[in-house]
This record gives C-alpha cells, structure tokens and sequence, in this order.
C-alpha cells in the first residue's frame, strides 16, 4: 500500500523510518517530512493542516493510509474530513475523531471525561472570563504548588506550576484577562499538584481493541539535574525500570481500558495512538493529561524497540482487526538524547550548518533540520534526537553520547543526564 504521514519532526522521522521497514508498504509519502525523512520516502510540500491539498494527493498517488504525526490536524478534524468522503475506506486515517481528539484539544472535556469514567486524575475547577474573580478567591484556599493549565493547545507551554497563591492568582489573572496563551487559555483548569515520579504508556486502538505499547520517560527540563525551564522534551528511554508487570497491569485495568471502553459507551470514534502521561502516587497511578498521538521525543525510543510490522498493526487499525494481532517488544533498553540550539527553549538562532558523522551506531532522528543550499542546517529549538539500544540503560546512553562526540554545529546543547535517576 501507499501511505502518507503527515508531520515534520522527530517523531515522524521515528514514524517515517520504522514504515520504511515494513514489506506492505510500496511508497511512503511525508508532508511536509525533513531532510531525515527524506531518506525514508518522498517528502511532498503540503501543509498537515490542508485536508484539500492532502486529498488531491491521495487520489493522485493511490495513497490508501494516512497515518498522522502532530496532535494538531487531529483537532482540526482530519478524520473526520476523510472518514466522512470515503466511508467505503478508501483512504483511511489514522487518528481519533475530531471529538475524541478534545481529550488533548480541552483539558477540560478531558477531565470531564475522567470524571465521568472514573479514572484516577488530580482533583480540579475550570474558570474562564465570566468567573475569574470567583477563581482568584478559590486559589487563595488552595495549598501551593498550584497547578494552572490553559485549556487549548499550546505547544506545550500552557502549563504553570505556581510556588505561592499570589503567583498564582497573578498567574490566572494574565492566562485568561491578558490571553497569555491566546484563545487556548480563554478558559484554565486549576489542578490539585501530585507529588511522585513520571512515565508515559502508549496504546493503539482500534476503538473496541487496544495493543500496549513499550512504556517510556522523558525528561522535559532544559537543565541537568531536570532543573530549569521546562521544554518538548529533552531526551527519553524505554523500558522504564519501575514499571513493572503489577503496575502496568493496574494502569491497564484503572486507566486504559475505562479510557477505550468510556470512549467506545460514549460513541466517540477512536482509531489510533492514545499517550498516557501519568505519575506513580505512593504506587498508585493518576492521570496527568492524555494525548491523541505518540508522543515527542518518546517515539524515538518506543518505535526502537517495536519488533512488530508497525504497518501490519496500522492496518488492522483501519480494518478493526487489531485483536488479530501481536506485538512483541525487543528487550534491550533504548535511550534518546536531544540535541538543541543554544538558547532553547528561549530565543534561539537557525541556519547553523550541521556535520554529521558517515557511520553511526546510533539512529539520528532529525526534529528540527533543512537542506539549505545543499547544506544540512539547524531549523528548530531541538534539533536531532540521538537513539541509541543497549543491554541496559547505561550502554544505551553512552553510545547515544558517545555518538554526539561526532555531530557538529554551533551552539549545540544537550542534556549529559538523561536517565540519571536509574
């Protein structure tokens, strides 16, 4: 088959590269892809949120699979855009239903949702413009940290932790008066903190079945330590040493399957990848927000690690056959390490030539590169993501560091610690 991936960062070259493997996939299509990608299949200059453009390519090319990257066109409405003109499947999408795309769209449609189906999450109120004064007199009977989030996307910056009440107040008083985030804050959840250690799950669904993928962790501050700001995440590894079998199968049981069977009782079409990001509370674990898609950088060290056909199971999504299938996991550890311009997540330059060594025995994931005059530059804040596999976490971080010994461009920055605390 002919498939087309929408996306252009590190986790679509991730996608890009571990489509490319696969036997049942003839030509894989990137929109609009990177120069990692392009070594994959053939990047095509469409935009991930023109459903116009995407369907004249579709048809044009027999691309019978859409698998998308990004959260965005998913909250958009791209499956539904195609779901609706090709109900006989002749272009399937991979990726939830406008409506169910809210569970990372709104976290308040999320929470609501958790609520309804009695899924472990922090304790919560929602304000907006028409009861701010009532949420800056509810703050001051909280007890800090405060955790504040805008409600809509924001590329992952809507969240703020806040260290005293005033902080706060001040804090919601500029998310929803002042439009911080812009429209996505018009309306902020005001979240109870949790205190305990993070990890993410990932499954795919076919909207009655699921498959779980490898867990993984990643490590979102800028600084060693996991000090400083707080980033898109600034390395990850798989597997993570204390989730073990008792844990996941309480997730499954607490979290993700009244997640899929919640979805499925309230006829919300879910066809793809759903990202659990939760936090281990005195060995129980909450819900800290989902996801519609795989996550950034984790992708880097999940799809690694996947020894199954990843189209083959793609498939089955799309005919609801997914129970058909099995997935079997490599074993070793995987670690991703970021590699990012000086400055990020503040202001950062582009354009910086990169140097790439000829052999590697790590994978290089390009997140934020280009071809510019047949030179391989920097065009993001994170710009490759180093994945390395190793018998255990300490191998697979030292061949990823060992590697960036031999990548070059000015400014570099990366994290020395990822996995620091295993």
């Amino acid at each position: 088959m002919n498939i087309l991936l929408l996306g252009s960062g590190g986790r679509e070259h991730a996608f890009a590269w571990k489509i490319a493997q696969s036997t049942l996939c003839e030509k894989l299509f990137i929109a609009p892809g990177n120069p990692g990608t392009a070594a994959c299949g053939t990047n095509v200059n469409i935009g991930i949120n023109d459903f116009e453009a995407q369907e004249k390519f579709c048809l044009e090319n027999t691309i019978s699979l859409i698998v998308v990257g990004p959260e965005e066109p998913l909250v958009n409405g791209v499956y539904d855009y195609f779901t609706h003109k090709y109900q006989d499947g002749k272009i399937s999408v991979i990726g939830p239903s406008k409506v169910a795309a809210q569970l990372e769209g709104s976290k308040s449609f999320a929470k609501e949702f958790m609520m309804r189906h009695h899924i472990p999450t922090a304790a919560y109120r929602e304000f907006n413009a028409s009861n701010l004064e009532e949420g800056i007199q509810y703050l001051a009977t909280q007890q800090p940290p405060i955790v504040l989030k805008a409600d809509g996307l924001a590329a992952g910056k809507g969240v703020i932790i806040s260290q005293t009440v005033e902080e706060a107040q001040a804090e919601l008083r500029d998310m929803i008066a002042n439009a911080r985030f812009g429209a996505a804050s018009a309306k902020v959840v005001v979240e109870q903190f949790l205190s305990g250690i993070e990890f993410s799950v990932f499954v795919l669904t076919d909207g009655s079945n699921y498959k779980i993928l490898p867990e993984a962790k990643d490590y979102k501050r800028i600084g060693e330590g996991d000090t400083g700001l707080n980033t898109g995440g600034m390395g990850a590894v798989s597997p993570v040493h204390f989730v073990d079998e008792n844990l996941l199968q309480k997730v499954d049981k607490t979290i993700i399957k009244p997640t899929i069977e919640g979805l499925k009782t309230e006829n919300i079409v879910y066809k793809g990848f759903v990202y659990f990001g939760l936090i281990l509370v005195n060995n129980e674990p909450f819900v800290i927000e989902y996801n519609c898609r795989m996550g950034d950088p984790e992708t880097e060290v999940v799809f690694p690690r996947l020894k199954t056909d990843l189209v083959s199971l793609l498939q089955a999504v799309a005919t609801n056959n997914l129970h058909q299938e099995n997935i079997e996991i490599d074993e070793r550890s995987a670690a991703t390490v970021i590699m990012a311009s000086g400055g990020y997540p503040g202001e950062y330059s582009k354009g910086k030539k990169i140097d790439l060594p000829q052999e590697s025995s790590s994978i290089i994931f390009h997140a934020g590169t280009k071809e510019n005059a047949q030179e391989l530059v920097t065009n993001g804040g994170r710009v490759l993501a180093v994945t390395s596999l190793g018998n255990n976490l300490k191998e697979a971080v030292h061949t990823s560091l060992s590697t960036i010994q031999n990548i070059k461009f000015e400014g570099m920055y990366h994290r020395k610690d990822i996995g620091w605390e295993f």
